[in-house]
């Protein structure tokens, strides 16, 4: 069927955080202006409908009218295994699937489980704020392996520093975020190949979250790193997901694949038993089953909304660098060339147009001069978020 993403759908009321939870960013610090004209576009889903044969499995089960404890059968883990073997062409066993009720979870739990406190963990700043949190909040060292930006925004990674650190004899993980949030890269398999042979010559444990992996552009290719290194898989634990995918985060359902039977045992030994929602399993079965078709117009329209913004903004606010990503439905906007403090850009855009998008600071101190939009939502709000932030820097031609 033809899905129209240009439907606005009304989400306030909805339990949404990014609708409802205005009360709770202002507490937090995120934003000072929060009302019903407000359009959020800070958070990772989106603002679009999910695959309507995701919608009738759902109620297929709310018609069963019983929601108790629930188990995994094993065509939930054939549909995860069919779906990479599909899209990706990469292939792992049943018994190397484990379920976790969130990335950000599965990411703490990995870094509790496989070092100890004080040992150091490589990251690539700017970077998704919890990769940064999960290392200072459990007690171990962060090592900054921050990626560097071309003169027209263009990421790569600094290998000799990457090197140098992973040498480091208290190193003994580095989080690998690919596709990159929130600079867009997908790192192609010399890269991948690359920081696989400098951390394995090391000792260093990869975590690889690649949620983000089903979200490139038309022209790009994802290969997981445990594909691209087969022979290193058992040095690799990589986070999966249907909840950037196919807009699912509220039902919770992150797949880590840890080949290593070792590593496997240590990390569910930390973890503990999760059981699933039977929402969660009806919905991974539906969309890795039939979601595929979605998913091409979806990344389609994504594509689309990107070149619009990319022109939109080259004529309307020019000092802003920006460039369509490789992949993720994100956008990193460089503001800097204004002259203007971030905090000045933030009240611009924050408090005067009254478009909640995500401050780069938060993401490192790389990311100062920066803000994240997400846009997967109906163009008509897109188009009239950038509008009203064109508004609010037209002083500043």
């Amino acid at each position: 069927m033809k899905y129209n993403f240009d439907e606005i759908v009304n989400r306030r009321g909805t339990y949404s955080i990014k609708w409802d939870g205005g009360q709770i960013l202002k507490n937090m610090g995120f934003t000072e202006r929060y009302d019903e004209d407000t359009i959020p576009l800070f958070t990772a889903d989106m603002d679009l409908p999910v695959p309507q044969p995701l919608i009738e499995a759902l109620h297929k089960t709310v018609d069963h009218r019983i929601f108790g404890y629930s188990v995994f059968p094993d065509e939930y883990f054939e549909a995860v295994q069919h779906w990479f073997k599909k899209r990706h062409n990469w292939e792992f066993q049943k018994e190397e699937i484990v379920y976790s009720p969130g990335t950000v979870h599965a990411l703490n739990v990995a870094v509790r489980a496989l070092t100890q406190p004080e040992d150091g963990v490589i990251i690539q700043r700017p970077v998704y704020p919890p990769f940064t949190s999960s290392i200072n909040a459990n007690g171990r060292t962060l090592l900054n392996n921050a990626l560097i930006a071309d003169e027209e925004g263009y990421y790569s990674i600094d290998f000799e520093d990457f090197e140098a650190k992973a040498k480091d004899e208290k190193t003994k993980m580095f989080i690998l975020c690919n596709p990159h949030n929130p600079t867009g890269r997908v790192f192609n398999e010399d890269e991948l190949r690359k920081m696989a042979a400098i951390c394995v010559e090391n000792n260093v444990l990869i975590i690889a979250d690649e949620i983000h992996g089903d979200i490139i552009r038309r022209d790009q290719t994802f290969t997981p790193i445990a594909k691209v290194v087969p022979e290193h898989k058992d040095h690799i634990i990589t986070f999966t997901a249907i909840n950037k995918t196919f807009n699912l985060a509220g039902l919770h359902c992150t797949n880590v694949i840890i080949t290593n039977p070792e590593l496997r045992k240590t990390y569910f030994g930390v973890m503990g038993m999760h059981l699933p929602s039977p929402f969660t399993v009806s919905a991974l079965l539906s969309v890795y089953h039939d979601g595929e078709d979605w998913l091409e117009q979806l990344k389609e329209y994504i594509d689309g909304t990107m070149e619009w913004a990319v022109g939109y903004l080259a004529e309307r606010m020019p000092k802003v660098k920006v460039r369509i990503p490789e992949g993720t439905y994100i956008m990193w906007m460089d503001f800097s060339a204004y002259g203007i403090s971030p905090d000045e850009v933030h009240d611009r855009i924050y408090n005067k147009a009254n478009v909640l998008l995500e401050d780069g600071k938060m993401f490192g101190e790389e990311g100062l001069h920066h803000q994240r939009i997400c846009i997967p939502s109906p163009r008509p709000m897109i188009k009239e978020a950038f509008e009203r932030i064109a508004r609010e820097f037209e002083d500043l031609k």
